[in-house]
C-alpha cells in the first residue's frame, strides 16, 4: 500500500463512481480543484481511495473523500485520512473540517471530528459540517 499526491483529474473516476454515479462526470469536479492537493491510496498499484485537501491560512477542508466500494470496510479510508491528518498537523494547520454525509458521521468521529449545527442538503442527500481543532 502506498499513499501519494495525484492530480485532480486522477480523482474524478473514483469520485464519480463512489459519490455520484447517477450524475455526469462534470458533477464531481470542483471549481477550485486546481488549488487543492489531491492524494490517492494505492493497493497493488490500483488506486482505491482518494481525498482532496484545500488549505486557507491555518484551516484545511477535505473534500471528495471516497473509497471504491469493493475496498470499503478494509481500513484503507482510515489509513488515508489518518495520513492526511498527520500531514496537516505537521504543516501547522489549526482547524480541519469537512462536509460529511449524515450517515458517515460515526466514521469521522473516530478522528475526533465533531458535528456542528450546520446541516444542509445537496442532491437529495443530507450533510453536516464536522470540524476538529489542533493545538
Amino acid at each position: 500500500m502506498i499513499i501519494k499526491q495525484i492530480t485532480s483529474s486522477e480523482t474524478l473516476p473514483i469520485r464519480h463512481k463512489v459519490m455520484w454515479p447517477d450524475k455526469l462526470l462534470t458533477y464531481v469536479k470542483l471549481p477550485n480543484d486546481q488549488l487543492g492537493k489531491h492524494y490517492g491510496l494505492f493497493v497493488n498499484e490500483k488506486m482505491t481511495a482518494i481525498i482532496s485537501v484545500f488549505i486557507t491560512n491555518n484551516e484545511a477542508q477535505f473534500r471528495k473523500f471516497a473509497t471504491l466500494n469493493e475496498f470499503q470496510g478494509l481500513g484503507y479510508g482510515t489509513l488515508l485520512l489518518q495520513n492526511i491528518i498527520d500531514l496537516l498537523k505537521e504543516e501547522g494547520v489549526k482547524k480541519l473540517w469537512c462536509n460529511a454525509r449524515i450517515e458517515k458521521t460515526k466514521f469521522y468521529k473516530k478522528f475526533n471530528l465533531r458535528r456542528t449545527n450546520k446541516v444542509y442538503e445537496k442532491g437529495g442527500i443530507e450533510f453536516v459540517i464536522m470540524e476538529r481543532y489542533f493545538k
